[in-house]
């Protein structure tokens, strides 16, 4: 299913506008990824996006880059569970991984700062 994001066929005050043409490729969206806690393995799909090029959407992930802001390291360390998402209240509950969750990692809790329905990859700050 495709999302329009074109504009919307009424007038603020009710009325209709005389449509002059077809929507167009340029103007669909497509539904959100909402990246989840993998069992095993991670799962990646790649899209094609305006002007041709590749969009990387992480459907389920396993690991994190997890850094330290006191000693500036990066580690790879494992996703334990999901503990909060000021998101929505709901993706805590579900595991759902976002911009801005936060994340137990084998390090302790992080919060996520890359777009994982974007960017195909999850970064994150250790926090104290």
């Amino acid at each position: 299913m495709s999302y329009y994001q074109g504009r919307d066929n009424k007038k603020p005050t009710g009325g209709r506008f005389r449509i002059s043409r077809k929507r167009r490729r340029y103007e669909l969206g497509s539904p959100p990824v909402e990246t989840s806690l993998a069992s095993e393995g991670e799962s990646r799909s790649i899209e094609r996006a305006y002007g041709g090029n590749m969009k990387i959407k992480l459907e389920e992930a396993l690991f994190v880059n997890v850094t330290d802001p006191k000693t500036h390291t990066t580690k790879k360390c494992r996703i334990i569970k999901v503990k909060d998402n000021p998101s929505n209240v709901d993706y805590a509950r579900r595991g759902i991984i976002t911009k801005g969750a936060i994340v137990e990692t084998e390090l302790g809790d992080a919060r996520i700062t890359s777009r994982p329905g974007q960017h195909g990859l999850l970064n994150a700050v250790l926090l104290k």
